[in-house]
This record gives structure tokens, sequence and C-alpha cells, in this order.
């Protein structure tokens, strides 16, 4: 975790640079998010900062890169460890700083954290290489990974805090730095693909999504509305696979849309620690405004808010008084070509609509957005199931659950949503390039 500082009560986090905690000249104001105060300064990081982290990743990555798989697979269950061992400090940590709440933290984010690092410390050990024989030519050819970049001893993690246009523009456009792995937002990936291109960087971006769910007549309710209301509002909204549109079959879109506002009114927003609370608050002030103006805008074109935003009135504690909480809101009545139903809007907003075309009209409505990360699909009918789930332009489609990942299969998105794929056999491939090496014997 960052080291911080006390300076005359105030916490002041510090860089990390090959091994050693190091202190910034500049600062940005930190907020936590379910209070709307400042809690602690973080490094506004520019181009010296950046330098001295790559400088360091340089000098620690061929004695690093050379260890055995085994001996850095070590390192990286050890790195679990002491994970799980502070698992309660890093939820309380992470709760502060992104205004989750805090069994959102210690249920999901950090217990995932540690099931990567357990993943990769021994998937490094079963990859093969490839080897092909040229007897005619009296040749065998083979292949070699060789790492892209770094992994633990001083220099080889190094972490810089600070803005895109300082810190970040500096580090992408490094031309010491060969890759770049990013999560974030698809204009943000076009600078980046824009000031990496002169340097032909390897990219992997995983961005947007305006993920659509899929309810066809023949869908199990109780399960789909208990699972939808947890994939449109989890988190307040704010993971990239969160659902944001729900098509329903006209036949039983009554139904499910009293039954789905009533979940969602259920769905408890309130302060971070309490344990009865679903959602937190949103990470900003300036990201609560612009949710906020997305269900202004729908009202505008005619839309009906069903519960949430401006319906429903939270009960905060004085001190969370000015936190950025917004409850979970249902819109219906919005054009598929309105900006809330095209663009993403990352927080608790889900709008729900109704079809009557069966798989081709749900298909094409599911498609008709820019991005593509992914989709959900509820029917009992297992041929419709693979029909749409082949047809929906998603890297990952959901069917009749959500969420259900295997570290070994591929994770990304078509379209707006991304490019490139992780998870097993492709972060391997992405971060390592193959060396053919050929012998004549």
């Amino acid at each position: 975790m960052p080291k911080a500082s006390d300076q005359r009560s105030q916490l002041v986090l510090e860089n990390f640079i090959g091994g050693k905690f190091v202190p910034c000249s500049r600062h940005i104001d930190s907020y936590d998010p379910s209070t709307g105060e400042v809690y602690c300064k973080v490094p506004d990081s520019g181009e010296d900062e950046v330098e001295a982290a790559v400088q360091a990743a340089k000098k620690a990555f061929p004695d690093w890169s050379s260890r055995s798989p085994a001996e850095r697979g070590r390192v990286l269950n050890k790195l679990a460890d002491l994970l799980e061992a502070h698992l309660e400090e890093f939820a309380q940590a992470e709760s502060k700083d992104q205004g989750k709440t805090v069994a959102f933290a210690r249920t999901v984010d950090i217990p995932r954290s540690v099931d990567n690092f357990r993943f990769f410390a021994s998937s490094v050990l079963h990859h093969t290489t490839d080897c092909s024989q040229m007897d005619h030519m009296g040749c065998v050819n083979y292949t070699l990974r060789c790492p892209v970049g770094v992994g633990i001893p001083a220099g080889v993690v190094n972490m810089v805090f600070g803005t895109g246009p300082r810190a970040g523009s500096a580090l992408v456009g490094h031309p010491d730095v060969p890759l770049v792995s990013f999560t974030g937002s698809t204009a943000t990936a076009q600078l980046i693909t824009e000031q990496s291109a002169p340097y032909c960087k390897k990219l992997s971006l995983e961005l947007g999504g305006k993920n659509p769910a899929l309810v066809f007549a023949d869908a199990d309710l109780d399960q789909c509305i208990t699972t939808t209301v947890r994939s449109s509002f989890s988190n307040q909204g704010e993971i990239c696979l969160c659902t944001s549109r729900i098509y329903v079959e006209r036949s039983i879109y009554p139904e499910f849309l009293d039954r789905f506002v009533a979940a969602a009114r259920k769905w408890k927003t309130g302060v971070p620690s309490d344990p009865d609370s679903n959602n937190g608050a949103l990470i900003s002030k300036e990201h609560l405004e612009k949710v906020r103006s997305f269900v202004a805008l729908a009202k505008s074109e005619g839309a009906t808010v069903h519960c949430g935003e401006g319906v429903d009135q939270l009960r905060l504690p004085e001190g969370n008084a000015g936190g950025y909480f917004m409850p979970a809101t249902v819109l219906t009545g919005v054009a598929d070509a309105s900006r809330v139903m095209q663009e993403e809007i990352f927080g608790p907003v889900v709008c729900v609509s109704p079809f009557e075309g069966g798989e081709d009209e749900a298909v094409a409505r599911g498609n008709g957005v820019r991005y593509g990360l992914a989709a959900t699909v509820w029917s009992r009918d297992v041929g419709k199931v693979h029909r749409t789930a082949r047809r929906l332009e998603a890297g990952l489609v959901w069917t009749n659950c959500w969420l259900v990942r295997d570290l070994n299969l591929p994770f990304g998105g078509m379209k707006s949503s991304g490019v490139g794929r992780e998870g097993g056999r492709d972060s391997y491939h992405f971060f390592t390039e193959v060396k053919t090496i050929t012998v004549k014997h």
C-alpha cells in the first residue's frame, strides 16, 4: 500500500520508485466520496517522476526477467499471501478512496486481486513453446517467449501517481515504455493510441461499455430479476460490465418492469461502512453531476423515472450529507437514438424497453451502439441462447447469469469497447514477444 506521511494532520501519499517511497513537490486533493471532504493529498507527478520510474524499471528488468518461472511464481504467491493477510486494511482503504461499500471491497475487489496473483503464479509454469522440424533442410525451429516488461525486486514495480495530461502522457509517450495496458474511457484510449503510435507500441485497451440484457418471454423471471438488479447497480453501476440497457419481450414487459422497479427500490444506497448498504457513493462530485445530467436529459425527452434520482429520497447521516450518493434509478420511454441509450453513463442508471420482433429485433437493438463489451441473454431455450449469443457484438456474453469469470478465458471488448484480450493465454501472449530460432545441424 502506498506510503503516506502526516503533514499537519493531512495524509500525503508518496510515489514508489526503485523500491523506495519518494515524496513529490506537487499534489492533488483526493476526496472521500462518502463525505465530499478532502482526506489526503496525492502526488501530481510529471516527466521527472516518470523518467525515474522508467529508468528504475530498465535497471531491474535483466535480473528479474532471467529468473525461472517457478521463482517468479513464488514471488507472486507471496504477494497474494500478503494481500490476504491485510485484506481488511485494503478493503477499508479502497472504500474510503472509491466510495464503494466496505463489504464490496472486502468480498469482491481484494479477493479478486488475490486470485489474480495466484492464477498467474501458477499459469506461468504451464505454457509451452512451439517446435517444428525441417529435416529436408537439416534444421529445427523453435520459439521462445521473451518478457516485454516488468514484474518485484527494487524497480520492477513502480507506482507513479498523477493526472493523465502530465503523468499519463509522459508515460505513454516515453520511448522506453514498449507496451501499454489501459482500462478506462474510449476517449482517453484514443489519446493513448495517438501518443504511442510513433513508437509502434503494443496496446491492450479495455474500454467503455453500454451493455444490453435481452430478456425473452421464456426466461426464469425470479432468477433474471435478482441477477439483473445486481448487474445494473452493483458498485454504484461503476463496473464496465454493468447492464445499462434492458430489452424485454413485450408479453412479459409489464410484469418484469413492476418486479424490477420493486427490487431496485430495495437496493439500498447508504454509508459505505453500513453492512446493509448495497451501494456507496459515486467516485467524484463531477461524476455524480454527469450521471444526474443523463437522468435530466432523459426526462426532458419524455422518459419516465420509476425510482431513484428525483423520486426516492436518501436518508443519510449528517456527516455524509455532502457525499456523492445516488439511488438506483430505472428509466423507461427512452428512444434508442437518445444519448442516454447510446453513451456510457457509468452510474446506477438503467433503461428498460420492450421489444416484440423476436430474436432479430432483440439482437439488432442490443448491437445498436458503438460499444461491444458485454451482454446478457435470459431464456430457457438452449437453441435461442446459442443463436443470440453468437450474433451479439460483444466480447463477453453471459446467459442466465452475470459476472461469472474464468481467468483462463479471454477478457475484452469489440468495437469501441477495446483492442486486444487479456486473461490466461491471451495475457501470456500480450505481455511477451515471440521469437523464432532456427538451428541448422
